[in-house]
C-alpha cells in the first residue's frame, strides 16, 4: 500500500515539471531564436525574380555589398507594419552603404506586386519563393524575418519579426557600420 502512495503522486509531478518549462519559456524574447547559419555563407539558391519572372537571383547576387535580406509577405500584418520602416531604410541606405532586398515568401506574385504598388517598394531586388524551397534553407520561421549579410555573402544576424526605428537604432545599425569599417 506504501509503494501506491508514492507513485500517485508521479503525475503531480510531472504536471509541476511541464509547468516550470513552460514557465520559462514565455518569459524567452521570441525575436532571439538562435540561428545556426549565423557566421556561415548563404545558402545556395536559384529563384525568380519577383518583378520580372525571367530574371534569375542567385546567391551570388548577395556578394559585394551589405545586405538587409527581409523576408516579408502581402498577407503578413507585420511585414505591412515594418513597410514604412524598410522605405525609409531603403533611402538611408543609398547614402549609408547597404542595401534592402526583400524574399517574398509563401505569396501570390500578384498580390505583392499589388503591395509593392500601394506602399512603395523599398527593395532593390525581390526574390520570389512560393512554394518555401529557399526559406526552408535560409531556416525561416515566419515572416518578417531579417537577415543582415556581409560583403562577402556571410550571413551575420538574424531578426525575427518586424523592424521598427527602435530594432534599426539598437541593433542592426551598430552592426551595418561595424561590417562597413571591416571592409
Amino acid at each position: 500500500m506504501n509503494r501506491f502512495k508514492n507513485w500517485t503522486l508521479l503525475p503531480l509531478a510531472l504536471f509541476v515539471v511541464l509547468v516550470g518549462f513552460l514557465g520559462y519559456g514565455l518569459t524567452m524574447d521570441p525575436s532571439k531564436v538562435p540561428s545556426p547559419l549565423i557566421g556561415k555563407p548563404v545558402p545556395e539558391f536559384e529563384l525568380p525574380a519577383l518583378t520580372n519572372p525571367d530574371r534569375s537571383i542567385t546567391h551570388e547576387d548577395l556578394k559585394g555589398a551589405i545586405s538587409l535580406v527581409n523576408v516579408w509577405a502581402s498577407w503578413c500584418p507585420s511585414c505591412r507594419a515594418e513597410h514604412k520602416t524598410l522605405m525609409a531604410l531603403a533611402q538611408q541606405g543609398a547614402g549609408d552603404g547597404f542595401r534592402v532586398v526583400g524574399l517574398n515568401w509563401k505569396d501570390e506574385r500578384d498580390d505583392a506586386l499589388e503591395m509593392l504598388r500601394v506602399f512603395g517598394d523599398p527593395y532593390t531586388w525581390n526574390a520570389f519563393d512560393p512554394d518555401n524551397r529557399v526559406g526552408l534553407h535560409f531556416g525561416v520561421y515566419g515572416a518578417p524575418e531579417t537577415f543582415v549579410i556581409d560583403r562577402q555573402g556571410i550571413i551575420r544576424y538574424k531578426h525575427i519579426g518586424p523592424l521598427d526605428p527602435r530594432v534599426w537604432e539598437q541593433t542592426l545599425r551598430p552592426l551595418v557600420q561595424q561590417l562597413k569599417a571591416e571592409s
